[in-house]
């Protein structure tokens, strides 16, 4: 029967995405120009409204001093959101980022205890690690760094590195409630994440109803960031630069966008089907890669030109701190490091608990701990590394102002020609990996909704893997906006749990650093 279900939904994509083109070509048949819009060009169009309109109010805007119409400077309150948070976590947990980041280390490293090893969960710290970080890592370190020096100016690396620190304690407090509400299914895997530790834990204070509707709104939330930012957006950005190192316009693949999609749809389809398993083995595998080789190339680049590193220090020190150019120069690098370090790593997004939810351990407060070096890793290292070969190589200077990954592929290719391939593996391997992690959190977020069965299950998975079909092949930037705006809506639900649960946490973490020594 279900597979009855999945043939309807294949036969119907069909005749939609082809019947525009009949269309064309019986008008050009009987000889009448008539421009024919294809239907992901419709579907795009008729959702530009509510798509504007949504994404009007999640990343409304306040002008702040010193902006002025030829240089506007506004501060989305959606990142006040975020900083103000991580701010509030650091203070109250008494800089738990910064006294337990050695510690946290020795969690992920160390050899599991014999009653560690039976504990209940489905993979280890190392791999629920690897997971939440290959669904952070992607673009935005590549891309996202490159328009904030280029808008922000050098000193966006300080501010960067600064709210890479503070979010990792937005990180632990999340994660630590991830697994401290996660739940056991019938077929003995687990589910956590903020729509669990928001029901439930707003239950526990009497507030039941309230809890399920925060819940439910976080996982359409997640859904519409899964298919779009998690999918759609990767695909299609990872075929561009597909596109761009096989000869461009001219390249064989240049309009077959969907057989790049279907090609990757086979390749997500094979990991996420074994569910966060595969997905954690897969993700374990990639991310140390990936990381370890563009950290071998952004060393390159700065040793190539070790004789420019401290200028472009003092260059990126003095841009952080030029109080004389109030907006354009001090609040401008505060806002662009601050936005890409929090849209980044996704610190009180809420994505990450849902992956450390199926973790190994007894404890949440340990858990807490280790994820909260993804921040780091992912802001604080492969971020500042981006930033610092852009800075040392100077190709930010005269550039065109919003410049993503072309500056990027220019500081590089600049020192080595043959990078801006090696860019594109690593363009195309972030992007897998973040597409298998939030397969996972889209899941994960449906069977709440829809029930955790099997059917559910298979049913979200190849609803996923034809979106990625679709994302590889079409231009739907009103939709993607749209579900960009679902992922930032996620972190409004998330932290307003958060805030009212860390006393609790708090009581959580002394009872836990009494049962520790030597740290």
């Amino acid at each position: 029967m279900h597979s009855f279900y999945r043939l309807i939904l294949v036969v119907t994509l069909f005749f939609l995405t082809t019947l525009p083109a009949f269309a064309q070509e019986a008008a050009e048949s009987r000889g009448e120009e008539v421009t024919v819009i294809s239907f992901d060009q419709r579907v795009d169009k008729f959702i530009e409204p509510v798509a504007n309109a949504f994404s009007g109010v999640v990343f409304y805007s306040v002008d702040l001093v010193g902006s002025t119409p030829e240089m506007p400077l506004k501060l989305p309150l959606i990142l006040a959101w975020l900083v103000i948070a991580a701010v509030f976590f650091t203070f109250y947990f008494g800089f738990i980022n910064i006294r337990f980041f050695n510690y946290a280390w020795r969690l992920l490293f160390e050899k599991p205890k014999k009653d560690e090893i039976s504990s209940e969960g489905e993979i280890s710290r190392f791999k629920a690690l690897s997971t939440s970080v290959s669904g952070t890592v992607g673009l935005g370190n590549i891309a996202g760094v490159a328009v904030a020096i280029s808008v922000g100016g050098p000193g966006a690396m300080v501010w960067m590195i600064f709210m890479g620190v503070f979010g990792m304690s937005t990180k632990f407090v999340e994660c630590a409630m991830g697994v401290r509400y996660r739940h056991r299914t019938a077929e003995g895997h687990f589910s956590g994440g903020p729509m669990y530790y928001l029901k439930e834990g707003f239950a526990e204070r009497g507030w039941p109803k309230l809890g399920w509707a925060f819940g439910a709104f976080f996982s359409i939330c997640c859904i519409g960031g899964a298919l779009g930012g998690g999918n759609m957006f990767q695909v299609n950005q990872a075929f561009q630069q597909f596109v761009n190192v096989t000869g461009g316009e001219a390249s064989l693949m240049a309009d077959k966008g969907w057989l790049f999609g279907l090609f990757v749809a086979f390749l997500v389809g094979a990991v996420i089907i074994g569910g966060i398993r595969s997905i954690a083995n897969v993700a374990s595998k990639i991310v140390p890669v990936m990381a370890l080789v563009y950290f071998i190339g952004a060393a390159g680049v700065i040793i190539m030109n070790i004789e420019a590193v401290p200028a472009a220090i003092g260059t990126i020190f003095r841009s952080a701190f030029d109080f004389s150019a109030l907006g354009g120069g001090f609040l401008g690098a505060i806002i662009q490091g601050v936005r890409r370090a929090s849209f980044s790593n996704e610190a009180g997004i809420g994505s990450a608990p849902i992956a450390h939810a199926a973790v190994k351990t007894d404890s949440h407060v340990s858990q807490g701990m280790v994820a909260m070096l993804e921040p780091f890793i992912d802001t604080v290292v492969i971020c500042s590394l981006t930033a610092l070969v852009i800075v040392v190589s100077g190709v930010y200077v005269g550039g065109e102002g919003m410049e993503g990954v072309e500056l990027t592929s220019r500081a590089f290719g600049d020192t080595f020609a043959f990078f801006p391939y090696i860019l594109a593996l690593a363009v195309c391997l972030f992007a897998f990996s973040s597409m298998i992690a939030w397969s996972y959190y889209g899941l994960k977020s449906f069977t709440y909704l829809f029930g955790e069965t099997p059917q559910a299950e298979i049913s979200f998975k190849v609803i996923y893997c034809l979106i990625t079909i679709v994302g590889g092949a079409a231009q739907m930037d009103n939709i993607i906006n749209f579900m960009d705006a679902a992922l930032f809506a996620m972190a409004v639900p998330n932290i307003i749990g958060l805030y009212i649960m860390a006393p609790m946490l708090k009581r959580d973490v002394k009872a836990y650093l009494a049962t520790i020594k030597n740290i």
